[in-house]
């Protein structure tokens, strides 16, 4: 006489074990002693979800080796949970703080990301814009505001809402969050000038950014009567090497400066070595600025004086931005331009 079949376990029979492409959203859910709803937002929508069900749901989840179909979920929703962040180069830890910050949030939200380097150049991010924008990621970050136009053109048309990080623009494409490059350069200038030097030099590398701030600062410098600043462009990315390099360019031209400003720490920190092999006294004989604070910045020796970017506020509130429009697409919400600032720090090497 055949069984009547039975109610359903709490647990699934480990003597049967479902492939993991098998298993559903009920199965995890019987494991986890919780609804399937609550699985599904555990997955999707941690951040709707208490921690206590989170923690059931994800040891159910190891315990089974669920996989979950984000495809079929984005396809019912019209979501991808995705978002595309593009930054110009991981070669140094410049954007490490604001890229924390902005996985740490969108991952407690439930979103994924994907990074996708340009090198610092326009065109290249173009071709990548024409690869991510396939997979219709519910948003872009994109670091700064150079753009193509064919870029610009497709991210109107796409709808997909854009934030601009690191920079300002009175023409954003989207969202803004970030600080005026020109304004560092100009306050740079004015600092230093009021520390009385007068011999200026500028190492950089071709970072249209990094340009913006070293072309401000020499135009101000012009402003109070400084005509001649000696400056030498590097290719990317920022080394130390690239550094000292420039700084042998510098000398290499005549140059005689007591100050070199650079566009980055890491430029600046390379300057540093090449004037220690040199035997050239910093800041007595010649002093250095750069820019971004990095962790190192204040334990080199001697101690560089920077420009301190608030990475960490700048993940967070495009990250922010980014949830408020998926929660509420863009319609009769005022527009998204945050200004976080930066500020000038004095060291040993000035």
């Amino acid at each position: 006489m055949a069984k009547k079949p039975g109610r359903a376990s709490a647990n699934l029979d480990a003597s049967q074990p479902k492939k993991a492409s098998s298993l559903t959203l009920i199965d995890v859910a019987k494991v986890a002693g919780v609804s399937p709803i609550t699985v599904s937002r555990a997955l999707h929508r941690p951040d709707i979800v208490s921690k206590q069900a989170r923690e059931k749901v994800f040891e159910a989840v190891r315990q089974t080796g669920y996989v979950s179909n984000m495809m079929a979920g984005g396809l019912a929703s019209n979501k991808s949970r995705l978002v595309a962040i593009f930054l110009p180069t991981i070669a140094n830890s410049i954007f490490a703080d604001t890229v924390q910050a902005l996985m740490d949030r969108l991952t407690e939200a439930g979103y994924q990301t994907l990074l996708g380097l340009t090198g610092y150049s326009a065109e290249q991010e173009e071709k990548l814009l024409e690869a991510v924008l396939g997979r219709r990621p519910d948003g872009i970050v994109l670091t700064g505001t150079l753009h193509t136009e064919s870029s610009r053109l497709r991210l109107a048309q796409s709808g997909i809402p854009v934030v601009e990080a690191w920079d300002l623009s009175e023409q954003p494409l989207d969202m803004l969050v970030g600080f005026s490059h020109e304004g560092v350069g100009e306050a740079t200038a004015r600092h230093l000038l009021a520390k009385g030097y007068r011999r200026f030099s500028v190492v950089s590398i071709s970072d249209p950014r990094g340009l913006r701030r070293c072309n401000s600062l020499i135009a101000e410098l012009r402003r109070q009567g400084i005509e001649q600043v000696p400056m030498t462009v590097m290719t990317p990315p920022a080394t130390l090497e690239v550094g000292r390099e420039g700084l042998r360019q510098l000398f290499e031209q005549g140059a005689t400066p007591d100050v070199v400003v650079c566009s980055s720490d890491t430029i600046a920190q390379g300057v540093l070595a090449e004037a220690a092999s040199r035997g050239v006294k910093v800041p007595a004989e010649l002093a250095v600025m750069g820019f971004g604070d990095l962790s190192s910045a204040a334990h080199v020796y001697p101690a560089l004086s920077t420009v301190h970017v608030d990475g960490k506020r700048i993940g967070d509130q495009v990250a922010r931005a980014l949830l408020e429009r998926f929660q509420h697409p863009a319609g009769s919400a005022d527009p998204v331009r945050v200004d976080t600032g930066f500020t000038l720090i004095d060291r040993q090497s000035t």
